[in-house]
């Protein structure tokens, strides 16, 4: 079973990978990817302007302790002055405790310069491999589109696109159509010149065979009837048909 889940997951990532591929249109992507590499181009910008902010914050807060450091060496003078020995004391304690806090933000705004500088430093990098980078996108691009152009026009000039196929099999069906008609129309004329259509006619009135033997029984019904007739009459009459004929010769 380990191996047929195995081949089954192989499988089901070829297709779809291979329908990703069918998918993919290069221009998307590299614009895609251009983009991303923008956000975090705009993203490394924010992170300077972030160190930057803080370390001004602390540029400021230093400012305010060298400011405390000379308030309290000045008040640890008037002191020692006034002869407030245990004052002056106090105000040198707090003093280093400030020098000690001044040297820590010191330290700090130092280690934010550094990384500043770190920031801005890869900041350039990366615009200049962005900028590379749209440059060869643009490239490909126009690559890619010429190459496309040049397929259809391939495809288009040997009938091989999807397009041109079914074109192709359209005219195909059209000429087989064309020769089935004109098959077609040899046909019935070969038919009318052999007088095929006049029979048919004939039998399209109602002479079949049957209809036909009838016919000929009543047609001969009619001239037996009219010979009888006849021989009646030329029986009723002083010459039989012999003498007729005789006579015929004696008056010639």
């Amino acid at each position: 079973m380990p191996g047929l889940a195995g081949r089954m997951s192989t499988v089901i990532k070829a297709k779809i990978s291979k329908m990703l591929d069918r998918a993919e249109d290069p221009s998307e992507t590299l614009d895609y990817g251009y983009q991303k590499q923008l956000e975090l181009l705009q993203n490394v910008k924010k992170g300077i302007a972030d160190v930057v902010t803080s370390k001004k914050r602390l540029q400021m807060q230093s400012q305010k302790l060298e400011q405390q450091v000379v308030k309290l060496d000045t008040q640890a003078r008037q002191a020692l002055s006034q002869g407030r020995e245990d004052l002056a004391r106090t105000a040198l304690e707090r003093k280093n405790v400030t020098q000690t806090e001044l040297q820590s933000l010191d330290s700090q705004v130092t280690q934010l310069e550094q990384q500043q500088d770190q920031l801005t430093e890869n900041e350039k990098k990366l615009r200049a491999k962005i900028e590379a980078f749209r440059s060869k996108k643009e490239v490909i691009k126009a690559q890619y589109s010429a190459a496309e152009a040049q397929v259809r026009i391939s495809e288009a000039a040997n009938g091989v696109g999807e397009e041109m196929a079914d074109l192709g099999l359209a005219i195909q069906r059209a000429e087989q159509k064309t020769e089935d008609m004109k098959a077609r129309s040899q046909a019935v004329q070969e038919l009318e010149a052999a007088g095929t259509f006049e029979d048919l006619g004939q039998l399209g009135s109602g002479g079949d065979d049957i209809d036909r033997e009838l016919a000929q029984l009543s047609s001969g019904t009619q001239v037996d009837d009219e010979m009888a007739k006849m021989k009646a009459e030329l029986g009723s009459g002083s010459e039989t048909p012999q003498q007729l004929g005789d006579g015929g010769k004696e008056q010639a």
